[in-house]
């Protein structure tokens, strides 16, 4: 009988509302992190640099890191990443012509999932 004593306590678990959990670690993060940029400046020159910080949080697993983008026409340039709060970045800004310099910033969870923040845009100055 000692051989069914532990499927017999399962059994009486199972029907009382009760459970075995066999899982392994922590729960199952399916939620993307939430993410915002943003910049103390009005204006940047041509040439300069736009300081921009991010906020970033995340429910269940933390923030890995939040990588900051730049828009040049239809392409997002990868200008690089912060892996701690504060997450701050320098954005070298072209001295190509452009009337405004657009960012945002992209974090990841723990778990992989990711999200963008919305775009900031500031006007630049020859």
């Amino acid at each position: 009988m000692k051989r069914f004593a532990p499927l017999a306590a399962a059994l009486l678990l199972a029907g009382c509302g009760g459970g075995i959990y066999l899982g392994w670690g922590g729960g199952y993060d399916d939620g993307a992190p939430s993410v915002s940029i943003t910049t103390a400046q009005t204006s940047v020159a041509a040439g300069g640099v736009l300081r921009v910080v991010a906020a970033a949080s995340d429910d269940d697993s933390g923030i890995d890191e939040v990588a900051f983008y730049r828009v040049d026409g239809s392409i997002d340039t990868r200008l690089g990443s912060d892996g701690s709060a504060p997450y701050e970045w320098n954005v070298l800004v072209p001295a190509d012509g452009r009337t405004t310099v657009s960012v945002f910033a992209q974090a990841r969870d723990g778990a992989g999932n990711s999200a963008s923040s919305t775009l900031l845009t500031v006007a630049v100055t020859p």
